[in-house]
């Protein structure tokens, strides 16, 4: 797993190079303060030499602002390197991330994405922070310090025998439950993630239904959960500050026991009993925070794994890799679409039954192609095909007279516009989400599009214009207008195929109709996919796909399938009764 982190480092390799070279300096530095305190007890006090105990006192103060200096940089670089390593990590998250198809989205849920992007990240950066700065200093320290201390007495160094060991076995015994704790937790910040944004984002359904207590409840369960899980973490970690407490002061009472008969016999100077006790707690301490690191380990490693599990999710579509040179790959030009037997379904590796089966027909450039059928037979996934938001899993889908998968990404789904059924708006002004069709657009170019999509009317009965603000989501427009922004955004994009997934059900009949009727005059080179739930959006349209349960059940004009189509008249048949029975 470090291995694989390593590489975030990334540019900061050489701050993270002179921490070592800084933090030997700092330790050094300071290791060598208890030896002058020592000579200045058992040396310079006895024989009331005020030249050398200001000698060595200047010395100690020289190197005192030596450590404080090498120990401010270390503490910046390592700062540094730290929080650029986790900078890093999260771009190449979320360029990861970018990456996804629709099937790998569907793999990881909104809410789990977010917390590895953030809570996750987080965790590893202070852990490499930490382990910067303690698990290159704590060794370095525990090790210098243990030499020092030998060359004072090596038979109280053997109090080091007993007690290091007993600290390791402590810190053995407790991290690998850890782990499975800091697992389990992290899996509990996904659930409450997921339960705020469920809230967050549908705050005005759960206010029409009057189920704030319902929603408090939820999310009291998922914060409860946490509480607990982090509870039963932190327990464990914690276990081992009291017993490496224990033991340093077991050391230190057993140093102090033995050392003071020594003194006593004069074996042992006092200065060099006093250095000796430093550099035990020195070397105890350093055991100490090489055992907080490893605790924090315990979580950065729960957190490790699943970072790693987004970032070597395999991406199962892939721009096609052509041997031959870029310029002679394909490029959307006319938008003629064919299906050739295509079959899809969501888990490839179950055995569920396919979403759609044997689907085959043929869309001429120009054409208004619309799709009905019934709620979950088939229709969006059928769209979702042609801009590889999904791959076929038999067949295959052709644009211009090539399988889309010979296409770079990029260049099939610059020549195709889609406006999906959730209408999606960003933070920022009306213009700015327009541009998202075509970064290049004109003014004029934008507001003929708004004009086409019906929405040119309203964006300028607002104050600002096409610079008024949207907030997150389009929060600030109505769900019939959020449609049109969108419908304008992909029609600025002046796509070869246009796919219109239930794109206008918040939208009046007659607006539809302009709408429609826009499509004609400025988009008569572009390839429509219109799929409605009224019969009255797609009865225009040059041919209609009636699906039912995943197939083509028929496939022709509005005047031809309401004669010979039953699925068709019943749908019709359906929907003039209500039209009826609400007249």
């Amino acid at each position: 797993m470090i291995k694989k982190f390593a590489v975030y480092i990334g540019q900061y390799k050489k701050q993270l190079m002179l921490v070592p070279i800084l933090v030997l300096i700092d330790v050094l530095a300071e290791l060598s303060m208890p030896i002058l305190m020592a000579k200045i007890v058992d040396v310079g006090i006895p024989t009331n030499d005020i030249r050398y105990i200001a000698s060595v006192g200047a010395l100690m103060v020289f190197l005192s602002m030596v450590a404080i200096g090498m120990g401010t940089l270390f503490m910046k670089y390592s700062s540094i390197v730290a929080l650029g390593f986790g900078a890093n990590l999260r771009d190449a998250l979320f360029e990861k991330v970018q990456t996804f198809s629709f099937k790998n989205i569907d793999h990881f849920s909104t809410a789990s994405l977010v917390t590895r992007l953030t809570n996750d990240a987080v965790n590893l950066q202070n852990t490499f922070m930490m382990i910067v700065r303690l698990l290159l200093r704590a060794p370095l320290m525990l090790v210098i310090a243990f030499i020092f201390a030998y060359n004072i007495n090596a038979q109280l160094s053997l109090v080091l025998a007993i007690a290091i060991p007993a600290l390791g076995l402590a810190i053995v015994m407790i991290i690998g439950k850890a782990i499975n704790l800091f697992t389990i937790m992290q899996t509990k910040i996904d659930g409450l993630n997921l339960t705020l944004q469920e809230n967050l984002i549908g705050i005005r359904v759960v206010k029409s239904f009057v189920r704030s207590d319902f929603e408090k409840q939820k999310f009291k369960g998922s914060n409860d959960g946490l509480t607990d899980a982090t509870i039963n973490a932190s327990i464990l970690a914690i276990t081992i500050m009291p017993i490496m407490m224990l033991i340093m002061n077991l050391s230190t009472l057993a140093i102090v026991w033995f050392g003071g008969k020594m003194v006593f016999n004069g074996t042992l100077g006092a200065g060099e009993l006093i250095s000796f006790i430093s550099y035990i707690m020195q070397i105890l301490f350093s055991v100490m925070m090489i055992s907080m690191v490893i605790v924090m380990s315990a979580r950065a490693i729960a957190s490790g794994e699943r970072i790693l599990e987004v970032l070597e999710t395999d991406v199962d579509i892939k721009d096609f890799s052509a041997t031959i040179g870029s310029d002679a790959l394909p490029q959307v030009t006319s938008g003629k679409v064919e299906f050739n037997n295509v079959s899809f379904k969501y888990n490839l590796e179950g055995s569920g039954e396919h979403v759609i089966s044997n689907i085959s027909f043929a869309a001429n450039p120009g054409e208004i192609i619309g799709i009905v059928g019934g709620t979950g037979t088939g229709k969006t996934t059928l769209v979702n095909l042609i801009p590889r938001l999904y791959d076929v899993v038999e067949g295959n889908v052709m644009v211009d007279g090539h399988d889309v998968r010979e296409y770079t990404l990029e260049d099939l789904r610059a020549g195709i516009g889609v406006v999906l059924q959730n209408s999606t708006l960003f933070s920022g002004t009306i213009r700015e989400n327009l541009l998202w069709g075509n970064s290049e657009a004109t003014q004029a170019e934008i507001e003929e599009a708004s004009k086409d999509a019906q929405a040119d009317e309203f964006i300028k009965a607002f104050p600002e214009g096409y610079d008024t603000y949207l907030g997150q989501g389009g929060v600030n427009v109505s769900g019939g207008q959020k449609q049109r922004l969108c419908i304008a955004r992909a029609m600025v994009k002046k796509p070869r195929i246009l796919i219109l997934d239930d794109s206008t059900s918040a939208v009046d009949s007659a607006t539809e109709a302009k709408i429609r009727e826009a499509f004609y005059q400025h988009l008569s080179n572009t390839t429509v996919f219109i799929i409605a739930q009224r019969i009255s959006s797609v009865s225009g349209a040059d041919k209609i796909i009636v699906i039912d349960d995943g197939k083509i059940v028929d496939f022709g004009p509005h005047q031809e399938l309401i004669k010979s189509s039953q699925v068709y008249q019943e749908i019709f048949a359906s929907q003039q009764e209500g039209v009826l029975a609400n007249g």
